[in-house]
């Protein structure tokens, strides 16, 4: 194993960069971040001190670290490598009054908040899969939140739920944004999830995917090529229809057309 770095800034709402990274031999001295930065272990384990408290990071968990708070980072085990992907999420994805209790306990043992950040971290791979990675932020602050002290918010608002879903439907074949929809309807980001996802059984991101295969078959039925009804769906290309289509109703669009 040797060590190797890629990062980049997806086109994600809260966002500010990913790093996937491994290291063999590299220490990192102390240094700060600006934004909130979520580390995930996949291979070995991490040893690091936050302000003054030692910390470790390790797979199956991961380790929140708040704004302009110093920290350092090395191998826990002497000559292991470790390998590590990170999310660099806005300052304000969460309260800075979450700060201090982040530097308290910054380790999260919950497995959803794990799989919430999985579920980002692949959805960042793929621009098409950007409204995906926006919820998947949003899902993981709400954990969090609930993690560091901070109780729940009421999620029952059918009316607000059916608003953000009439801006869906008509907007089906547009790349929205969970950030304007919340804007325009004057509404938390993260709320608007949570009412949608209570009211309608499913998150925003799998309705307007389920609506807009609808969408294509219909099109397809109607003699569209498979590219011609990707456009006018909604999907980014025809490989993002295929894939969602197949998940969907069990065979390809070329297929179900013939």
């Amino acid at each position: 194993m040797t060590d190797a770095v890629r990062a980049w800034r997806p086109d994600v709402p809260q966002v500010r960069g990913v790093l996937h990274a491994t290291f063999e031999q590299h220490a990192y001295p102390a240094h700060t971040h600006e934004d909130w930065t979520v580390l995930l272990i996949d291979e070995g384990a991490v040893e690091y001190r936050l302000e003054r408290g030692r910390q470790y990071a390790a797979p199956a968990s991961i380790s929140l670290l708040p704004p302009q708070v110093p920290h350092d980072g090395r191998s826990a085990v002497p000559g292991r490598p470790f390998r590590k992907r990170v999310l660099y999420l806005d300052e304000g994805w969460l309260p800075a009054s979450l700060a201090s209790a982040a530097i308290r306990a910054p380790a999260v043992l919950d497995p959803r908040a794990v799989a919430a950040t999985e579920r980002v971290l692949a959805a960042v791979l793929e621009p098409a899969d950007a409204l995906a990675a926006e919820e998947g932020v949003l899902a993981l602050a709400a954990l969090v939140r609930g993690h560091l002290g901070e109780p729940g918010a009421s999620t029952r608002d059918a009316p607000l739920a059916r608003r953000l879903r009439e801006l869906l439907d008509d907007r089906l074949a547009e790349a929205v944004t969970i950030e304007r929809a919340a804007r325009e309807l004057g509404a938390h980001p993260g709320h608007l999830v949570r009412v949608f996802s209570q009211t309608y059984g499913i998150p925003p991101h799998r309705y307007v995917i389920g609506r807009r295969v609808d969408r294509a078959r219909h099109l397809l039925l109607q003699g569209s090529s498979p590219a011609d009804a990707a456009a006018a769906a909604g999907f980014h290309d025809q490989s993002h229809l295929h894939r969602h289509f197949r998940r969907v109703l069990g065979t390809t669009p070329g297929s179900f057309a013939a």
